[in-house]
Protein backbone atom coordinates (compact mmCIF):
# COMPACT_ATOMS: atom_id res chain seq x y z
CA UNK A 1 0.00 0.00 0.00
CA UNK A 2 1.30 3.61 -0.81
CA UNK A 3 1.21 4.56 2.90
CA UNK A 4 3.45 4.71 6.07
CA UNK A 5 2.53 3.25 9.36
CA UNK A 6 2.78 4.10 12.96
CA UNK A 7 6.11 2.56 13.15
CA UNK A 8 7.63 4.07 9.81
CA UNK A 9 6.79 8.28 11.18
CA UNK A 10 8.25 7.06 14.16
CA UNK A 11 11.51 5.72 12.41
CA UNK A 12 11.37 9.37 10.17
CA UNK A 13 10.92 11.42 13.19
CA UNK A 14 13.73 10.36 14.68
CA UNK A 15 16.00 11.06 12.22
CA UNK A 16 14.03 13.93 11.62
CA UNK A 17 14.92 14.96 15.15
CA UNK A 18 18.64 14.00 15.25
CA UNK A 19 19.34 15.71 12.23
CA UNK A 20 17.64 19.20 13.52
CA UNK A 21 19.14 18.56 16.94
CA UNK A 22 22.93 18.22 15.33
CA UNK A 23 22.30 20.63 13.16
CA UNK A 24 21.19 23.12 16.11
CA UNK A 25 24.26 21.88 18.19
CA UNK A 26 26.93 22.50 15.74
CA UNK A 27 24.99 25.79 14.51
CA UNK A 28 25.69 26.96 18.08
CA UNK A 29 29.04 25.22 19.05
CA UNK A 30 30.97 26.29 15.90
CA UNK A 31 29.11 29.51 15.31
CA UNK A 32 31.40 32.65 14.80
CA UNK A 33 31.25 35.60 17.54
CA UNK A 34 30.99 37.79 14.08
CA UNK A 35 28.85 37.21 11.43
CA UNK A 36 31.26 36.11 8.71
CA UNK A 37 30.17 35.59 5.36
CA UNK A 38 33.16 33.33 4.45
CA UNK A 39 32.28 31.05 7.41
CA UNK A 40 28.98 31.35 6.42
CA UNK A 41 29.30 30.28 3.03
CA UNK A 42 32.36 27.92 3.07
CA UNK A 43 32.49 26.97 6.60
CA UNK A 44 36.33 28.14 6.11
CA UNK A 45 38.75 25.67 8.70
CA UNK A 46 36.09 23.97 10.28
CA UNK A 47 35.53 20.66 7.91
CA UNK A 48 36.82 17.51 8.73
CA UNK A 49 38.38 14.99 5.85
CA UNK A 50 35.17 12.69 6.70
CA UNK A 51 32.76 15.81 6.58
CA UNK A 52 34.21 17.26 3.14
CA UNK A 53 34.09 13.52 1.67
CA UNK A 54 30.10 12.63 3.23
CA UNK A 55 28.82 16.18 2.10
CA UNK A 56 30.35 15.89 -1.25
CA UNK A 57 28.79 12.54 -1.76
CA UNK A 58 25.69 14.13 -0.27
CA UNK A 59 25.16 16.66 -1.92
CA UNK A 60 25.57 14.56 -5.14
CA UNK A 61 23.26 11.92 -4.24
CA UNK A 62 19.55 12.45 -4.52
CA UNK A 63 16.40 11.55 -5.45
CA UNK A 64 17.55 12.27 -9.05
CA UNK A 65 19.92 8.72 -8.37
CA UNK A 66 17.47 6.93 -6.22
CA UNK A 67 14.78 7.31 -8.44
CA UNK A 68 16.47 8.46 -11.44
CA UNK A 69 19.16 6.22 -11.94
CA UNK A 70 17.25 3.37 -10.79
CA UNK A 71 14.78 4.45 -13.31
CA UNK A 72 17.25 3.81 -16.38
CA UNK A 73 18.94 0.59 -14.37
CA UNK A 74 15.15 -0.70 -15.38
CA UNK A 75 15.94 0.86 -18.52
CA UNK A 76 19.01 -0.06 -19.75
CA UNK A 77 20.95 -1.53 -17.11
CA UNK A 78 24.35 -1.21 -15.21
CA UNK A 79 25.56 0.56 -17.96
CA UNK A 80 24.17 3.82 -16.23
CA UNK A 81 26.52 3.29 -13.41
CA UNK A 82 29.63 4.71 -15.40
CA UNK A 83 28.42 8.34 -13.99
CA UNK A 84 29.07 6.82 -10.94
CA UNK A 85 32.36 4.45 -11.19
CA UNK A 86 33.87 7.41 -13.99
CA UNK A 87 33.33 10.03 -11.17
CA UNK A 88 35.16 8.20 -8.99
CA UNK A 89 38.64 8.34 -11.07
CA UNK A 90 37.47 12.13 -11.72
CA UNK A 91 37.34 13.12 -8.12
CA UNK A 92 40.88 11.90 -8.41
CA UNK A 93 42.22 13.94 -10.88
CA UNK A 94 40.00 16.78 -9.53
CA UNK A 95 42.06 16.40 -6.28
CA UNK A 96 45.72 16.32 -7.94
CA UNK A 97 45.63 18.87 -10.41
CA UNK A 98 42.06 21.36 -9.41
CA UNK A 99 41.76 21.86 -5.75
CA UNK A 100 45.80 23.12 -5.73
CA UNK A 101 45.38 25.62 -8.18
CA UNK A 102 42.18 26.87 -6.11
CA UNK A 103 43.37 26.69 -2.67
CA UNK A 104 47.02 28.04 -3.74
CA UNK A 105 44.59 31.30 -5.64
CA UNK A 106 42.37 31.60 -2.55
CA UNK A 107 39.35 31.23 -4.77
CA UNK A 108 36.26 31.03 -3.14
CA UNK A 109 33.27 30.81 -5.95
CA UNK A 110 33.94 29.81 -9.95
CA UNK A 111 33.07 33.10 -10.39
CA UNK A 112 35.25 34.95 -8.83
CA UNK A 113 37.90 32.49 -10.32
CA UNK A 114 36.97 33.66 -14.27
CA UNK A 115 37.18 37.26 -13.12
CA UNK A 116 40.46 37.12 -11.69
CA UNK A 117 41.58 35.03 -14.33
CA UNK A 118 39.60 36.88 -17.31
CA UNK A 119 37.67 39.70 -16.58
CA UNK A 120 33.94 40.34 -14.90
CA UNK A 121 32.12 40.53 -17.79
CA UNK A 122 33.17 36.36 -18.37
CA UNK A 123 32.19 36.11 -15.10
CA UNK A 124 28.84 38.00 -14.14
CA UNK A 125 28.08 35.71 -17.85
CA UNK A 126 28.86 32.32 -16.26
CA UNK A 127 27.34 33.43 -12.97
CA UNK A 128 23.80 34.03 -14.48
CA UNK A 129 24.17 30.66 -16.66
CA UNK A 130 24.78 28.79 -13.29
CA UNK A 131 22.53 30.64 -11.28
CA UNK A 132 19.52 29.30 -14.14
CA UNK A 133 20.69 25.92 -14.37
CA UNK A 134 21.13 25.59 -10.85
CA UNK A 135 17.48 26.97 -9.96
CA UNK A 136 15.70 25.73 -12.89
CA UNK A 137 17.18 22.54 -13.62
CA UNK A 138 18.92 21.07 -10.37
CA UNK A 139 16.82 22.31 -8.07
CA UNK A 140 13.59 21.85 -9.79
CA UNK A 141 14.49 18.36 -10.89
CA UNK A 142 15.53 17.57 -7.42
CA UNK A 143 12.48 18.62 -5.79
CA UNK A 144 10.11 16.90 -8.86
CA UNK A 145 11.53 13.37 -8.22
CA UNK A 146 12.18 13.18 -4.29
CA UNK A 147 8.57 14.61 -4.10
CA UNK A 148 7.37 12.05 -7.07
CA UNK A 149 9.20 9.51 -4.26
CA UNK A 150 7.58 10.31 -1.31
CA UNK A 151 4.22 10.75 -2.80
CA UNK A 152 4.60 6.88 -3.77
CA UNK A 153 5.32 5.69 -1.06
CA UNK A 154 3.67 7.90 1.63
CA UNK A 155 0.51 8.83 -0.29
CA UNK A 156 0.82 12.15 0.81
CA UNK A 157 -0.05 14.56 -1.85
CA UNK A 158 2.90 15.61 -4.49
CA UNK A 159 2.26 19.57 -3.42
CA UNK A 160 2.35 19.15 0.03
CA UNK A 161 5.89 17.46 -0.71
CA UNK A 162 7.60 19.40 -2.61
CA UNK A 163 6.38 21.76 0.23
CA UNK A 164 7.84 19.93 3.09
CA UNK A 165 11.15 19.21 1.38
CA UNK A 166 11.59 22.76 0.41
CA UNK A 167 10.62 23.63 4.03
CA UNK A 168 13.35 21.32 5.46
CA UNK A 169 15.89 22.16 3.45
CA UNK A 170 15.94 25.56 3.89
CA UNK A 171 16.06 25.36 7.80
CA UNK A 172 19.34 23.14 7.10
CA UNK A 173 20.78 25.63 4.57
CA UNK A 174 20.13 28.65 6.54
CA UNK A 175 22.43 27.65 9.07
CA UNK A 176 25.52 28.04 6.74
CA UNK A 177 27.92 25.28 5.43
CA UNK A 178 29.51 24.33 8.60
CA UNK A 179 25.60 22.94 9.49
CA UNK A 180 25.48 21.78 5.80
CA UNK A 181 28.75 19.96 5.91
CA UNK A 182 27.48 17.85 9.40
CA UNK A 183 24.56 17.25 9.39
CA UNK A 184 25.60 15.34 5.70
CA UNK A 185 27.34 12.80 7.25
CA UNK A 186 23.92 11.49 9.35
CA UNK A 187 22.74 12.03 5.75
CA UNK A 188 24.90 9.76 3.98
CA UNK A 189 24.71 7.32 6.38
CA UNK A 190 20.73 7.36 6.69
CA UNK A 191 20.89 7.12 2.81
CA UNK A 192 23.26 4.79 2.15
CA UNK A 193 22.12 1.88 5.49
CA UNK A 194 18.17 2.91 3.81
CA UNK A 195 19.64 2.52 0.39
CA UNK A 196 21.46 -1.03 1.08
CA UNK A 197 18.26 -2.27 2.48
CA UNK A 198 15.77 -1.62 -0.45
CA UNK A 199 18.52 -3.29 -2.72
CA UNK A 200 18.57 -6.19 -0.31
CA UNK A 201 14.94 -6.95 -0.39
CA UNK A 202 14.71 -6.48 -4.25
CA UNK A 203 17.67 -8.73 -4.57
CA UNK A 204 15.85 -11.56 -1.74
CA UNK A 205 12.30 -11.04 -3.99
CA UNK A 206 14.04 -11.70 -7.29
CA UNK A 207 15.71 -14.80 -5.11
CA UNK A 208 12.36 -15.91 -4.34
CA UNK A 209 10.12 -15.87 -6.72
CA UNK A 210 12.27 -18.20 -8.37
CA UNK A 211 11.83 -20.62 -5.72
CA UNK A 212 15.66 -19.91 -4.07
CA UNK A 213 14.24 -18.86 -0.79
CA UNK A 214 15.66 -15.47 0.63
CA UNK A 215 19.24 -15.47 -0.93
CA UNK A 216 20.54 -12.12 -1.71
CA UNK A 217 23.73 -13.66 -3.75
CA UNK A 218 21.25 -16.12 -6.19
CA UNK A 219 19.80 -12.97 -6.70
CA UNK A 220 22.04 -11.12 -8.32
CA UNK A 221 23.11 -14.60 -9.82
CA UNK A 222 19.47 -14.54 -11.60
CA UNK A 223 19.75 -10.76 -12.15
CA UNK A 224 22.70 -11.71 -14.87
CA UNK A 225 20.85 -14.53 -16.13
CA UNK A 226 17.65 -13.34 -16.45
CA UNK A 227 18.55 -9.72 -18.11
CA UNK A 228 22.10 -10.33 -19.35
CA UNK A 229 21.81 -7.61 -21.60
CA UNK A 230 21.57 -4.97 -18.34
CA UNK A 231 25.17 -6.27 -17.35
CA UNK A 232 27.00 -4.40 -19.83
CA UNK A 233 28.75 -1.63 -19.55
CA UNK A 234 29.82 -0.43 -23.34
CA UNK A 235 27.19 -0.63 -25.33
CA UNK A 236 27.36 -1.17 -29.59
CA UNK A 237 25.99 1.11 -32.13
CA UNK A 238 23.20 -1.30 -32.90
CA UNK A 239 22.21 -0.88 -28.92
CA UNK A 240 18.55 0.65 -28.76
CA UNK A 241 19.79 3.05 -25.99
CA UNK A 242 23.43 3.55 -27.41
CA UNK A 243 22.30 7.64 -27.99
CA UNK A 244 22.31 7.88 -24.21
CA UNK A 245 25.55 6.05 -23.45
CA UNK A 246 27.43 5.57 -26.72
CA UNK A 247 30.24 3.47 -26.77
CA UNK A 248 33.78 3.82 -25.48
CA UNK A 249 32.67 7.87 -25.13
CA UNK A 250 32.07 6.96 -21.58
CA UNK A 251 35.60 5.97 -21.23
CA UNK A 252 37.44 7.81 -23.09
CA UNK A 253 34.96 10.79 -24.48
CA UNK A 254 32.54 13.19 -23.60
CA UNK A 255 31.93 11.37 -20.31
CA UNK A 256 35.30 12.92 -18.76
CA UNK A 257 33.90 16.17 -19.86
CA UNK A 258 30.53 15.37 -17.98
CA UNK A 259 32.52 14.99 -15.01
CA UNK A 260 35.42 17.25 -14.89
CA UNK A 261 32.95 20.16 -15.40
CA UNK A 262 30.50 19.02 -12.38
CA UNK A 263 33.39 17.79 -10.05
CA UNK A 264 35.97 20.02 -10.75
CA UNK A 265 34.03 23.69 -11.80
CA UNK A 266 30.92 23.63 -10.06
CA UNK A 267 30.46 25.43 -7.12
CA UNK A 268 27.82 22.79 -5.77
CA UNK A 269 30.37 20.67 -5.35
CA UNK A 270 33.25 22.20 -5.33
CA UNK A 271 32.76 24.46 -2.68
CA UNK A 272 32.61 21.93 0.24
CA UNK A 273 36.67 21.52 -0.18
CA UNK A 274 37.35 25.09 -0.74
CA UNK A 275 37.59 26.23 2.80
CA UNK A 276 40.06 23.65 3.59
CA UNK A 277 43.46 23.06 3.34
CA UNK A 278 44.79 20.93 0.79
CA UNK A 279 45.47 17.70 2.84
CA UNK A 280 42.42 17.72 4.35
CA UNK A 281 40.61 18.95 1.05
CA UNK A 282 42.30 15.72 -0.78
CA UNK A 283 41.58 13.26 1.59
CA UNK A 284 37.76 14.17 1.69
CA UNK A 285 37.66 14.06 -1.84
CA UNK A 286 39.35 10.66 -2.31
CA UNK A 287 37.11 9.27 0.22
CA UNK A 288 34.16 10.89 -1.17
CA UNK A 289 35.74 8.62 -4.51
CA UNK A 290 35.43 5.74 -2.20
CA UNK A 291 31.46 6.24 -1.56
CA UNK A 292 31.00 6.61 -5.17
CA UNK A 293 32.05 3.48 -6.35
CA UNK A 294 29.34 1.82 -3.73
CA UNK A 295 25.94 4.29 -5.75
CA UNK A 296 25.05 1.83 -8.18
CA UNK A 297 24.94 -0.79 -5.87
CA UNK A 298 22.22 1.29 -3.89
CA UNK A 299 20.65 2.74 -7.34
CA UNK A 300 21.06 0.66 -9.92
CA UNK A 301 20.39 -2.58 -9.10
CA UNK A 302 17.25 -2.24 -7.58
CA UNK A 303 15.81 -0.79 -11.24
CA UNK A 304 17.27 -3.90 -12.88
CA UNK A 305 15.73 -6.31 -10.25
CA UNK A 306 11.91 -4.53 -11.00
CA UNK A 307 12.90 -4.89 -14.78
CA UNK A 308 13.43 -9.04 -14.10
CA UNK A 309 10.32 -9.05 -11.96
CA UNK A 310 8.14 -7.04 -14.35
CA UNK A 311 9.65 -9.20 -17.10
CA UNK A 312 8.41 -12.41 -14.81
CA UNK A 313 4.82 -10.78 -14.72
CA UNK A 314 5.13 -8.39 -11.66
CA UNK A 315 4.19 -4.89 -11.22
CA UNK A 316 2.22 -4.69 -14.10
CA UNK A 317 0.20 -1.97 -12.78
CA UNK A 318 3.05 -0.09 -10.91
CA UNK A 319 5.28 0.87 -13.56
CA UNK A 320 2.59 1.35 -16.59
CA UNK A 321 0.74 4.84 -16.54
CA UNK A 322 -2.71 5.55 -17.14
CA UNK A 323 -2.21 5.74 -21.09
CA UNK A 324 -0.66 2.44 -21.01
CA UNK A 325 3.11 3.70 -21.21
CA UNK A 326 5.99 1.79 -19.35
CA UNK A 327 7.75 4.26 -16.86
CA UNK A 328 11.02 3.55 -15.47
CA UNK A 329 11.35 6.18 -12.94
CA UNK A 330 8.43 4.35 -11.14
CA UNK A 331 10.95 1.06 -10.21
CA UNK A 332 12.45 2.38 -7.06
CA UNK A 333 8.81 3.49 -5.61
CA UNK A 334 7.62 0.38 -6.20
CA UNK A 335 9.80 -1.56 -4.66
CA UNK A 336 9.54 1.13 -1.49
CA UNK A 337 6.10 -0.09 -0.78
CA UNK A 338 6.94 -4.00 -0.41
CA UNK A 339 8.66 -3.07 2.46
CA UNK A 340 7.61 -3.93 6.02
CA UNK A 341 7.10 -1.53 8.65
CA UNK A 342 9.53 0.37 10.25
CA UNK A 343 12.11 -0.50 6.97
CA UNK A 344 9.75 1.57 5.25
CA UNK A 345 10.17 4.33 7.29
CA UNK A 346 14.19 3.69 6.86
CA UNK A 347 13.81 3.78 3.35
CA UNK A 348 11.38 7.20 3.43
CA UNK A 349 13.82 8.83 5.99
CA UNK A 350 16.89 8.25 3.70
CA UNK A 351 15.26 9.58 0.85
CA UNK A 352 13.98 12.79 2.76
CA UNK A 353 17.81 12.53 3.28
CA UNK A 354 19.35 12.59 0.38
CA UNK A 355 16.92 15.13 -0.84
CA UNK A 356 17.10 17.68 1.70
CA UNK A 357 21.14 17.21 1.69
CA UNK A 358 21.24 17.89 -2.00
CA UNK A 359 18.82 20.43 -2.18
CA UNK A 360 20.28 22.26 1.13
CA UNK A 361 23.59 22.20 -1.08
CA UNK A 362 22.66 23.60 -4.35
CA UNK A 363 20.50 26.46 -2.43
CA UNK A 364 23.85 27.44 -0.68
CA UNK A 365 25.80 27.37 -3.79
CA UNK A 366 23.33 29.50 -5.12
CA UNK A 367 23.35 32.04 -2.16
CA UNK A 368 27.05 31.85 -2.71
CA UNK A 369 27.20 32.89 -6.49
CA UNK A 370 24.39 35.55 -6.26
CA UNK A 371 25.64 36.90 -2.74
CA UNK A 372 28.78 37.32 -3.80
CA UNK A 373 29.22 37.54 -7.40
CA UNK A 374 25.75 39.60 -8.63
CA UNK A 375 24.62 40.78 -5.16
CA UNK A 376 27.94 42.21 -4.14
CA UNK A 377 29.50 43.09 -7.50
CA UNK A 378 26.09 45.26 -9.03
CA UNK A 379 24.08 45.79 -5.99
CA UNK A 380 25.78 47.09 -3.01
CA UNK A 381 29.73 46.99 -3.60
CA UNK A 382 29.41 48.12 0.15
CA UNK A 383 27.90 45.54 1.56
CA UNK A 384 28.81 43.96 5.01
CA UNK A 385 29.53 40.58 5.97
CA UNK A 386 26.41 40.11 8.05
CA UNK A 387 24.42 42.35 4.55
CA UNK A 388 26.28 39.51 2.62
CA UNK A 389 24.61 36.60 5.16
CA UNK A 390 21.47 37.66 4.90
CA UNK A 391 21.71 38.66 1.08
CA UNK A 392 22.40 34.95 1.07
CA UNK A 393 19.75 33.65 3.16
CA UNK A 394 16.90 35.66 1.39
CA UNK A 395 18.53 34.25 -1.83
CA UNK A 396 17.82 30.80 -0.29
CA UNK A 397 14.58 31.40 0.07
CA UNK A 398 13.52 32.61 -2.94
CA UNK A 399 15.40 29.93 -5.02
CA UNK A 400 13.55 27.20 -3.05
CA UNK A 401 10.28 28.81 -3.85
CA UNK A 402 10.67 29.02 -7.22
CA UNK A 403 11.97 25.42 -7.44
CA UNK A 404 8.99 24.52 -6.04
CA UNK A 405 6.86 26.74 -8.58
CA UNK A 406 8.90 24.54 -11.47
CA UNK A 407 9.15 21.50 -10.14
CA UNK A 408 5.97 20.57 -11.34
CA UNK A 409 6.13 20.71 -14.71
CA UNK A 410 8.77 18.08 -15.44
CA UNK A 411 5.92 14.97 -14.33
CA UNK A 412 6.04 14.28 -17.77
CA UNK A 413 9.80 12.53 -18.13
CA UNK A 414 9.96 9.19 -18.39
CA UNK A 415 13.40 9.41 -17.71
CA UNK A 416 14.59 12.35 -15.38
CA UNK A 417 18.23 11.40 -14.97
CA UNK A 418 18.92 11.67 -18.44
CA UNK A 419 17.25 14.65 -19.16
CA UNK A 420 19.45 16.44 -16.05
CA UNK A 421 23.02 15.09 -17.97
CA UNK A 422 21.86 16.34 -21.45
CA UNK A 423 20.62 19.50 -20.34
CA UNK A 424 23.31 21.05 -17.84
CA UNK A 425 25.49 19.37 -20.64
CA UNK A 426 24.69 22.49 -23.01
CA UNK A 427 27.20 24.81 -20.69
CA UNK A 428 29.54 21.84 -19.61
CA UNK A 429 31.65 22.23 -22.63
CA UNK A 430 32.42 26.06 -22.64
CA UNK A 431 32.85 25.71 -18.17
CA UNK A 432 35.55 23.46 -19.05
CA UNK A 433 37.30 24.72 -21.84
CA UNK A 434 37.19 27.76 -20.30
CA UNK A 435 38.53 26.60 -16.80
CA UNK A 436 41.41 24.14 -18.56
CA UNK A 437 42.58 27.01 -20.47
CA UNK A 438 42.50 29.07 -17.46
CA UNK A 439 44.73 27.13 -15.30
CA UNK A 440 47.06 26.17 -17.59
CA UNK A 441 47.85 28.73 -20.71
CA UNK A 442 48.85 31.61 -19.71
CA UNK A 443 48.22 33.40 -23.13
CA UNK A 444 44.20 32.39 -22.80
CA UNK A 445 42.57 35.56 -23.15
CA UNK A 446 39.51 37.02 -22.01
CA UNK A 447 37.83 37.72 -25.37
CA UNK A 448 38.62 34.03 -26.08
CA UNK A 449 36.74 33.25 -22.49
CA UNK A 450 34.14 35.50 -23.66
CA UNK A 451 33.01 33.92 -27.15
CA UNK A 452 33.56 29.98 -25.45
CA UNK A 453 30.93 31.18 -22.45
CA UNK A 454 28.58 32.77 -25.45
CA UNK A 455 28.91 30.04 -27.59
CA UNK A 456 28.84 26.47 -26.03
CA UNK A 457 24.77 26.87 -25.74
CA UNK A 458 23.79 27.72 -29.03
CA UNK A 459 26.65 25.31 -30.59
CA UNK A 460 24.93 22.65 -28.80
CA UNK A 461 21.39 23.39 -28.82
CA UNK A 462 22.61 23.43 -32.89
CA UNK A 463 23.82 20.07 -33.08
CA UNK A 464 20.51 18.79 -31.07
CA UNK A 465 18.32 20.26 -33.28
CA UNK A 466 19.86 19.76 -36.39
CA UNK A 467 18.69 16.41 -36.83
CA UNK A 468 15.06 17.43 -36.61
CA UNK A 469 15.58 20.62 -39.09
CA UNK A 470 17.15 18.74 -41.65
CA UNK A 471 14.84 15.51 -41.59
CA UNK A 472 17.92 13.63 -40.72
CA UNK A 473 20.78 14.69 -43.15
CA UNK A 474 22.34 16.14 -40.75
CA UNK A 475 23.80 13.28 -38.40
CA UNK A 476 21.60 12.91 -34.98
CA UNK A 477 24.95 12.52 -32.54
CA UNK A 478 24.55 11.44 -29.00
CA UNK A 479 24.58 14.42 -26.26
CA UNK A 480 27.77 13.09 -24.74
CA UNK A 481 29.22 13.27 -28.31
CA UNK A 482 27.61 16.37 -28.77
CA UNK A 483 29.42 17.45 -25.97
CA UNK A 484 33.07 16.32 -27.21
CA UNK A 485 32.59 18.13 -30.34
CA UNK A 486 31.66 21.56 -28.95
CA UNK A 487 34.23 21.27 -25.96
CA UNK A 488 36.97 20.74 -28.98
CA UNK A 489 35.46 23.53 -31.09
CA UNK A 490 35.75 25.74 -28.23
CA UNK A 491 39.24 24.87 -27.20
CA UNK A 492 39.91 25.75 -30.72
CA UNK A 493 38.12 28.64 -31.09
CA UNK A 494 40.09 29.87 -27.75
CA UNK A 495 43.51 28.92 -28.62
CA UNK A 496 43.11 30.99 -32.33
CA UNK A 497 41.20 33.92 -30.71
CA UNK A 498 43.74 33.80 -27.99
CA UNK A 499 47.16 33.34 -30.50
CA UNK A 500 45.41 36.03 -32.91
CA UNK A 501 45.62 38.83 -29.86
CA UNK A 502 48.80 40.02 -29.52
CA UNK A 503 48.46 41.23 -26.30
CA UNK A 504 48.52 37.62 -24.86
CA UNK A 505 52.37 37.59 -25.62
CA UNK A 506 52.82 40.01 -22.75
CA UNK A 507 49.97 39.58 -20.14
CA UNK A 508 51.44 38.17 -16.46
CA UNK A 509 50.26 35.19 -15.07
CA UNK A 510 47.61 35.57 -12.81
CA UNK A 511 46.49 32.42 -11.76
CA UNK A 512 49.47 30.78 -9.76
CA UNK A 513 50.72 27.40 -10.19
CA UNK A 514 53.57 25.80 -8.95
CA UNK A 515 54.28 22.37 -9.70
CA UNK A 516 54.93 21.26 -6.45
CA UNK A 517 51.51 21.85 -5.45
CA UNK A 518 50.52 18.67 -7.70
CA UNK A 519 52.81 16.63 -5.57
CA UNK A 520 50.66 14.01 -3.38
CA UNK A 521 51.02 12.15 -0.17
CA UNK A 522 51.85 8.26 -0.18
CA UNK A 523 48.58 7.21 1.05
CA UNK A 524 46.75 9.55 -1.25
CA UNK A 525 48.26 7.30 -3.97
CA UNK A 526 47.76 4.21 -2.48
CA UNK A 527 44.24 5.20 -2.51
CA UNK A 528 43.78 6.40 -5.79
CA UNK A 529 45.61 3.43 -7.03
CA UNK A 530 42.54 0.63 -5.08
CA UNK A 531 40.08 3.22 -6.87
CA UNK A 532 41.55 2.31 -10.29
CA UNK A 533 42.27 -1.43 -9.84
CA UNK A 534 38.91 -1.23 -8.70
CA UNK A 535 37.33 0.21 -11.67
CA UNK A 536 39.22 -2.16 -14.26
CA UNK A 537 38.18 -5.31 -12.44
CA UNK A 538 34.52 -3.62 -13.08
CA UNK A 539 34.88 -2.58 -16.67
CA UNK A 540 36.73 -5.96 -16.93
CA UNK A 541 34.12 -8.33 -15.93
CA UNK A 542 30.99 -6.38 -17.20
CA UNK A 543 32.56 -4.71 -20.56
Amino acid sequence: MNQLHSVDYLVFLVYFITVASYGTWIYYRKKSKTTNAKDFFLAEGSLTWWAIGASLIASNISAEHFIGMSGSGFALGLAISTYEWMAAATLVIVAVFFIPVYLKNKIYTMPQFLSERYNSTVSTIMAVFWLLVYVFVNLTSILYLGALAITSISGIDFGWCIAGLAFFSVLVTLGGMKVIGYTDVIQVGVLILGGLVTTYLALTMVSAHHGDGENVWRGFQLLREKAPTHFHMIFDSTHPYYKDLPGLTVLIGGMWINNLNYWGCNQYIIQRALGADLKTARSGILFAAFLKLLIPVIAVLPGIAAYVLYQQGMFQTEMVDATGVVKPDHAYPTLLNLLPDGLKGLAFAALTAAVVASLAGKANSIATIFSMDIYKKFFNKNASEKGMVISGRVTVVVAMVLGGLVAPMLRSLDQAYQFIQEYVGFISPGVLAIFLLGFFWKRATAGAALAAALLTIPLSALLKFLPVWTNGAFPDYPFLDRMTIVFVALVAIMVILSLLDRRSKTQPRIIEIDPAMFKVSSGFLVGSVLIGGILTALYTVFW
